[in-house]
């Protein structure tokens, strides 16, 4: 999963990704959560919205029951993003 991905901060590296589908009536999405490195070794965190495939940026809205999804599967699979979001702990 080395995709570069431009940042504020430069073009930085997808080092990990957690995915929540979501669905309104019949439209379908996907709030995603990423951890990036760009190329001075800098670790960054960025939500972002998938429509098609395509990852977008914000604004992300999230209800509550997504954001615990999210965090759950970050916890449970992907300890270094959850790491940095500090969303460590067994209550996942």
């Amino acid at each position: 999963m080395t995709r570069k991905s431009a940042t504020p901060w430069g073009l930085a590296a997808t080092l990990d990704e957690v995915k929540v589908s979501q669905r309104v009536g019949e439209k379908r999405f996907a709030s995603i959560l990423q951890l990036l490195e760009n190329d001075r070794g800098e670790m960054l965190v960025r939500f972002a919205y998938s429509s098609g495939g395509a990852a977008r940026r914000g604004p992300v809205t999230l209800r509550v029951g997504d954001l615990e999804r999210l965090r759950t599967a970050a916890v449970a699979h992907h300890p270094e993003l959850a790491r940095a979001l500090g969303w460590t702990g067994g209550d996942a």
